[in-house]
């Protein structure tokens, strides 16, 4: 337990039935009336962000989230399944996976992150390097602007990339942003 007076940013809670991450939180002394807490509260699960306010001396459970690293295996229909040190399998359905997706293939690295032993988010890594399976040809002349054109990535992922990036290139992404960052030698 917590005492409402005592949440930081980054402290996860229980509260009404989800877990929340503090995202804010400012400590209110008005000059009349009792003091209280406002926090702003992102949903770990659903990204949903609440504006609450509590008494300073007000209970919050704690919620410990567990973050594994591990590695993407393969997917078999509607399942995706992700590998840890010790060779367990643990499948994630395509709602939990989808926003990572765009950019990991078959024996990646990711972070997992788990809520009384059941998983609820995948992660990537930040940047990572993938091949370009298709894009446009580049115009000649057409590099001195920051003109940029569409190309498809091997994971199946669409992103704006430089007009001199070719067709079978491998190209860095930050995966935070969906943005080209440069070209891998």
């Amino acid at each position: 337990m917590i005492q409402a007076g005592d949440v930081r940013k980054g402290v996860t809670i229980e509260y009404n039935g989800n877990v929340y991450v503090v995202v804010d939180f400012q400590h209110v002394k008005p000059g009349k009336g009792a003091a209280f807490v406002r926090t702003r509260l992102k949903n770990v699960v659903t990204g949903a962000v609440l504006e609450q306010t509590f008494n300073p001396s007000e209970k919050l459970e704690n919620a410990h989230i567990e973050t594994k690293k591990m590695t993407y295996s393969y997917n078999d229909g509607d399942l995706y399944y992700f590998m840890d040190e010790e060779f367990n399998l643990t499948p994630l359905n395509r709602e939990q996976v989808e926003d990572a997706l765009r950019f990991i293939k078959e024996n990646d690295p990711v972070t997992v992150r788990f809520y009384k032993g059941s998983a609820f988010s995948v992660e990537c890594e930040n940047f990572v390097e993938l091949k370009i399976v298709s894009a446009e040809p580049g115009v000649r002349g057409n590099t001195a602007t920051n003109a940029t054109k569409k190309a498809v990535l091997e994971t199946g992922a669409e992103i704006q990339v430089p007009m001199f990036v070719e067709e079978g290139e491998t190209i860095r992404v930050d995966t935070r942003t969906g943005e080209y960052m440069e070209r891998v030698k």
